[in-house]
C-alpha cells in the first residue's frame, strides 16, 4: 500500500508524458487484451488444470499491479519544466558533459529523477552517486565521485538544455 505522505517523485516533462502513455496503454489496451485471454482460457472448460487460465490471470495481476504502481506515482510527481532551467549550475533536466581528469575520457549525461533514470540510455538520477555530486555545480568546477573503482574526479565541460 502507498504511503499517505509519499515522496515527491522528480520527473521531467518527457518523462511524465511517458509514464501517462504506458499508464493509457495498460487501462484501455492491455486490460482488454488480458480479458480477451481469460475469456478464451475459460472456454476451453476445467479451470482447476488450464495453464493458459492460470497463467492469464497471473499477467492480470501483474498488469494491474503496475496499474496501481504508475497511478501512485502520479499523484505525487514534481516536473521540472525544462523550458525554465538555469545553463549556470547543473540541475535535473540538464544534459552535462564530463570528462574524467585522470584519463581524459569524456561522457555526457542527462540528469533526471530516480524514476526515469536508465544508465544504459545516459540518464542519471539526482540520487545516483555522479548526480548528487553534479547538483548545484558550475562548467569547468570539478566534482570527486566515490565509485567501487576509487576516487573519481570530473570536470564539468559545458551544460546544456536536453536535446531529448
Amino acid at each position: 500500500m502507498a504511503q499517505k505522505n509519499a515522496e515527491k517523485k522528480i520527473l521531467t516533462s518527457q518523462g511524465l508524458k511517458k509514464l501517462e502513455a504506458e499508464l493509457d496503454e495498460l487501462r484501455t489496451v492491455t486490460r482488454k487484451e488480458i480479458a480477451q485471454k481469460i475469456k478464451e482460457a475459460r472456454e476451453q472448460g476445467d479451470l482447476s488444470e488450464n495453464a493458459e487460465y492460470d497463467a492469464a490471470k497471473e499477467e492480470q495481476r501483474e498488469i494491474e499491479a503496475r496499474i496501481e504502481e504508475l497511478e501512485e506515482l502520479l499523484k505525487n510527481v514534481e516536473v521540472v519544466d525544462e523550458d525554465e532551467i538555469d545553463l549556470d549550475t547543473v540541475q535535473i533536466g540538464c544534459e552535462v558533459k564530463l570528462q574524467n581528469v585522470d584519463t581524459g575520457k569524456q561522457v555526457i549525461y542527462k540528469l533526471v529523477g530516480s524514476t526515469e533514470a536508465n544508465a544504459l540510455k545516459g540518464m542519471i538520477s539526482n540520487e545516483s552517486p555522479v548526480g548528487r555530486e553534479m547538483i548545484g555545480a558550475k562548467k569547468g568546477s570539478k566534482i570527486k565521485v566515490e565509485a567501487p573503482a576509487g576516487l573519481l574526479t570530473y570536470k564539468i565541460m559545458s551544460i546544456h538544455k536536453s536535446a531529448t
